[in-house]
Order: C-alpha cells, then structure tokens, then sequence
C-alpha cells in the first residue's frame, strides 16, 4: 500500500498557505539560530553584538555621576 497519493494541483489559497508557513518556520528557524549564538557568546564571556537596543550601547551603562 502506496502512503503518498498522487499530489493533485494546489489552489492559490493552497499555496499562499503553504508559501506564508515556509517562510513561518525559516524565520523560526533563524532566531533559534540567532538566540543559540547569543546565549553561547554570553557562556564565553563574549560581547553581545546585538544591534539597535539602547541598552546594549557603552553609553547606557554609564551610571549618573551628578547624584
């Protein structure tokens, strides 16, 4: 007995579906990746070189000398 039936024509809905959950698991896929690599760089001692949050900038860990 044969599991895979003959694979009949995906509608359009069929295929965005298809296409949207490929593109779904890709970017899922990435940011595992990406958060792998942060957490090993944070077990090396290593900098985070993550990019656009105000609080990973030298300048924001500064403390406020005035007080």
């Amino acid at each position: 007995m044969d599991s895979q039936a003959p694979a009949a024509p995906l509608s359009e809905a069929e295929r965005r579906e298809l296409d949207r959950k490929q593109r779904a698991a890709a970017k899922l896929r990435e940011n595992l990746m990406r958060r792998k690599g942060q957490s090993r760089a944070r077990r090396a001692g290593e900098a985070d070189e993550t990019q656009g949050l105000p609080a990973s900038s030298p300048s924001a860990a500064k403390t406020d000398e005035s007080s």
